[in-house]
């Protein structure tokens, strides 16, 4: 896809107008409920950073190694939508049985007002739209992310293949496609209106093969709740009345050395995910995307697009475009600090500016109708 078709009509003088509405990022405060599991690193070695402190980072390649021996495992830092099927994404999985881990589910139960209380006589339903911008080097391949929409059975994902792998000569692009084509059959497979998105990845997982790497994100609206599991620094945010309600943490071993699923024994398992659920209200935003969204954009200036499409009339589609266009603006900007520059420079980097990558974005609209 290419990115000359998106416009930026979301530029520096809406979003800064908006972003003052909800304050600094800086001061943004999970909802109370949210607790974060312990993360023993026992699936995973410790990672070495392959930049010394105080090192100018090279824009172009940005790795880690593991520790450890280094033939059977791949570099493991960061450096498609297709068919008309009822979740479009590549390919398909067949079935396979697995045994199923336990996962620790995290709840969110915000305040909710009088007039917000209308579950129990509405339906919600989201209305999704996806814009995936590949880095400019990478569009002939693809580039590494993937994506799917599940329209039937209300549910998302994203993942992004860990660029690393290239310099051994392996495109991560296509595990992370066989992992989310594998995860869109697998949600088929799942009981209506009852997808539990760590069984999912737990199944696609299993029985993707291709080699490579891969962050992953799987989003499902069940039983008026968004029921969510993510490993990774691919992620998602809610915006709720104009601002950002919630956002999902980063898992890294350390920087720039992302949670990641492999093929094989090499990489952390779906249990390393972070499962979430969270009570909806109409009118909520879902924006989910890969790291080359949120290293480019902070909440606030993704909240502030999502406003603006609001107020203009936008669909998700349409949103979804002028946030990943944005992301791209940000990414090639050497002079503004972005959320990646910021980490860099907490990790002892002199580094400033975007981080150009693969960008991809769903925008999930939160509806309701009557039920009769």
């Amino acid at each position: 896809m290419a990115t000359s078709g998106f416009r930026a009509a979301a530029g520096d003088i809406v979003v800064d107008n908006l972003i003052s509405s909800c304050g600094s990022i800086l001061n943004f405060v999970k909802p109370i409920g949210i607790y974060f599991n312990d993360r023993s690193l026992r699936n995973c070695q410790k990672a070495r950073i392959g930049l010394k402190n105080q090192e100018t980072i090279n824009r172009r390649s940005i790795y880690a190694t593991r520790s450890g021996n280094s033939n059977s495992l791949g570099p493991w830092s960061k450096s498609l939508h297709t068919s008309s099927s009822p979740c479009y994404s590549n390919g398909a999985a067949p079935d396979v049985s697995f045994d199923g881990l336990a996962f620790a589910e995290q709840v969110v139960n915000p305040p909710v007002s009088a007039d917000q209380n209308i579950q129990g006589d509405r339906t919600l339903k989201l209305q999704s739209g996806s814009c995936y911008l590949p880095h400019p080097e990478k569009e002939k391949t693809g580039g590494e992310d993937a994506h799917f929409i599940c329209e039937v059975e209300q549910a998302i994902g994203v993942a992004d293949g860990v660029g690393g792998w290239a310099e051994v000569g392996v495109d991560a692009g296509k595990y992370a496609r066989e992992l989310m084509s594998h995860s869109a059959s697998a949600i088929l497979d799942e009981s209506k209106g009852s997808i539990d998105p760590a069984r999912v990845l737990e199944k696609a997982h299993s029985i993707t093969k291709a080699k490579g790497s891969s962050t992953a994100c799987i989003i499902a609206l069940t039983n008026q709740s968004l029921h969510i599991i993510n490993i990774g620094d691919s992620g998602f945010i809610i915006v709720r009345e104009g601002c950002t309600f919630f956002q999902s943490p980063v898992q890294q071993h350390s920087f720039n050395f992302t949670y990641q699923l492999a093929s094989g024994n090499g990489g952390d398992l779906p249990s390393s995910g972070q499962v979430f659920k969270i009570p909806l209200v109409p009118g909520d935003v879902i924006v989910a995307g890969t790291d080359g969204l949120f290293d480019n954009l902070y909440n606030n200036e993704i909240s502030a697009v999502v406003v603006h499409g609001i107020g203009t009339g936008l669909g998700p589609k349409a949103t979804a475009q002028e946030i990943a266009s944005l992301a791209r603006q940000r990414a090639m900007d050497r002079n503004r600090q972005t959320p990646f520059s910021a980490a860099a420079q907490d990790a002892g980097f002199r580094y400033y500016g975007g981080k150009l990558d693969d960008i991809t974005v769903v925008v999930s609209h939160v509806t309701s109708s009557t039920n009769t």
